[in-house]
Formats: C-alpha cells, sequence, structure tokens
C-alpha cells in the first residue's frame, strides 16, 4: 500500500527508535528532563529566538501561540483557509477568547496591501486587531511557499500597526529547503512561530512554540492549563532532534518525487507542475470525471491511499516512508483512474 494521505503517516526508523530507547528522561513539568531541555533550545538557536517549549501537537503549539499574541476579545487576521481557521476545531476563539476575521483564500499568494487595509486600531467601537498569522508551507494551498519579500513586507506592516505576527510553520522544513532560507531569517520575522517535528521529519509526534523568553514562561503555564504538562517526555523529544539531525537535508527527496508525480499527472488537467514546490500536490479535479471522494475510494481498492481534502480537491503528500516504486505506482493508479 502507497499511502499518499499525509507525511504524518511515517513511523520511526531503526535509528530513531534506538535514540528514543536511550534517551536521558526526566520530569518535564518540573523542567528536569534533560533531553527535552537540550531539544528545545537547540529549536530556539535555529529560529534566531530566545526559547521554545516542546508540546504534544502541532494545534497546541498553534494556540498557545495565538494565546500570548492575542488578548481575550482581541481579534487575529488569517487566511480563510489557514489551519488555525480551518483544522483546529475552533480553538482560538473557544480556548483563546479570540476573534477571528478572515482574508479570501489565497494560500501562500498572500496580498499584503490587502492585509494592512484590514488591520483594525484599538478603541470603541471596533474589535482591535492584535495578531496577524500565516502558514508556512501552506496546507490547502497545496505547500505553497510565502516569498521572503511577502514576509518581509507583512512584518513592515506588523510594525507600523503595532500587532504581532505569527507563523504556523509546520512545515516551514520545507520552505528552508524550496527556498534556500535560513531558518533564523525565517524566525527572526515574526513574533511566534509554531514548528512541528512529526510532518515531514518523521517524529512520531512533538511541536514547538518558538519565541522570547517572556512568552515561553508564559506558553508553559497555557500548556499547562490545556493539559500538555508532560513527564518523561524526552523519549519523544529524543526522536524530534533525531529527525533534526538525520531528516531535514533529506526533505529534496520528497520535494523531487512530488514534482514528478504532479508531471505525471499534468495531462490529465488536474494540477500545474509548476505550483509544486514541496512535498504537497493538490489535485483539482473539477473538470475530472471523479471527485474526491470517489477517486480516493478507487485508488484505496488498486493500493493507493490519497486524502479527499474538499469535494473537488484530492492531495497527494511525499514523505520519508515513500519510494520511488511507491511514486510510480501511485501515478500508474491515478493517471488510469482519471483517463
Amino acid at each position: 500500500m502507497a499511502d499518499l494521505r499525509s507525511d504524518t503517516v511515517t513511523r520511526p526508523t531503526v535509528a530513531m527508535r534506538a535514540a528514543m530507547a536511550g534517551a536521558e528522561v526526566g520530569d518535564d513539568v518540573f523542567g528536569d528532563d534533560l533531553t527535552v531541555i537540550s531539544l528545545e533550545r537547540h529549536v530556539a538557536a535555529l529560529f534566531g529566538h530566545e526559547a521554545a517549549l516542546f508540546t504534544p501537537s502541532g494545534t497546541m503549539a498553534n494556540q498557545i501561540a495565538l494565546q500570548l499574541v492575542v488578548p481575550r476579545g482581541g481579534e487575529l487576521l488569517a487566511g480563510g483557509d489557514a489551519h488555525v481557521v480551518t483544522y483546529e476545531q475552533g480553538a482560538a476563539a473557544a480556548l483563546g477568547g479570540i476573534s477571528t476575521r478572515t482574508w479570501p483564500s489565497a494560500g501562500a499568494d498572500l496580498d499584503v496591501e490587502q492585509i494592512a487595509e484590514m488591520i483594525r486600531p484599538v478603541g470603541y467601537p471596533s474589535v482591535p486587531t492584535r495578531a496577524i498569522a500565516v502558514e508556512q508551507t501552506h496546507n490547502l494551498g497545496g505547500g505553497g511557499v510565502i516569498s521572503l519579500e511577502t514576509l518581509r513586507g507583512l512584518r513592515a506592516v506588523a510594525d507600523e500597526a503595532g500587532v504581532a505576527l505569527h507563523c504556523d510553520g509546520a512545515r516551514i522544513w520545507h520552505a528552508h529547503i524550496a527556498d534556500g532560507v535560513p531558518l533564523d531569517v525565517y524566525g527572526r520575522i515574526f513574533d511566534t512561530l509554531s514548528v512541528c517535528l512529526s510532518k515531514g521529519l518523521g517524529a512520531p509526534v512533538g511541536s514547538l512554540v518558538v519565541g522570547s523568553t517572556e512568552k515561553i514562561a508564559e506558553a508553559r503555564l497555557i500548556r499547562k492549563r490545556l493539559g500538555g504538562g508532560m513527564r518523561q517526555v524526552g523519549i519523544l523529544a529524543a526522536a524530534g532532534r533525531h529527525a533534526l539531525d538525520h531528516h531535514l537535508a533529506r526533505l529534496t527527496v520528497d520535494h523531487a518525487r512530488a514534482r514528478r508525480l504532479a508531471e505525471a499527472l499534468e495531462p490529465f488537467g488536474v494540477v500545474d507542475p509548476a505550483r509544486v514546490r514541496t512535498n504537497l500536490v493538490p489535485l483539482d479535479l473539477s473538470g475530472a470525471k471523479l471527485d474526491a471522494p470517489a477517486l480516493a475510494a478507487a485508488a484505496a481498492e488498486r493500493g493507493v491511499l490519497i486524502a479527499a481534502m474538499l469535494p473537488r480537491i484530492a492531495r497527494l503528500v511525499t514523505h520519508l516512508d515513500l519510494t520511488d516504486d511507491d511514486v510510480d505506482h501511485a501515478a500508474s493508479v491515478l493517471g488510469e483512474l482519471l483517463s
């Protein structure tokens, strides 16, 4: 079975399991787990920030970060198809008391001037904008990469308006590899970041919130409030560190395989290979004979798993556990179904 539903389906490698088994652990709630501490310091340094906090999931990392930059009753601006809006169960409102307003869905193709015009100042009767959130790379935007120039423009807008800038960087590693932008250059643009170890890098679980020492001290309290205080979690942190040390550079392989998939499926009019820059391959089935659920079901019967994201949008994701043969098999099966 070739599983292209997500890069979260990977399993720890033998070497990663060995790192987990040999991890030095302590009680992280008491701040005693040296493996967690080492990972947090390493990730903070990678992004040019002072501190980081290990969390069990990307959603928790995002929601902690949003509570750090948006006070209750404040407003967050984000894209209409952003993960924090679409896939986090309304947590910003339900848990953080955060009001969200969105710009029209555009994936990674942001209009900085449009976002600037949306910012509401502090003062009655409007809900004041407190932060802007962007996604790098962009999930529903097909793994699109926001350019460094655009991000710097957005930073200037945020500074002028006095609002914070958050990055949902679940796959920022892929943007780093695709564009060659150093991680610390990305990091210094944002007040807070969430970065994921289980998407693309192959760790079984874990994300981190990245920010200033002051913000991360507050983040630790919010994590506890959300039920994210963990004990001997160095076993998981060791997997994340192994992933960073051994699986980051190889993302070029995933990108190349995604591009090969896109090129194989281009003749069927469902994807533009030029827009496939990382490990996500979105299929636009608007003109196809099968919708996304039907294509996913038919492909599964032939040994290929894909994700139906929307009624007419399917997604393929390349990752650590796929082989070249898996990619070729997927391209062949999907080509036959789309013919």
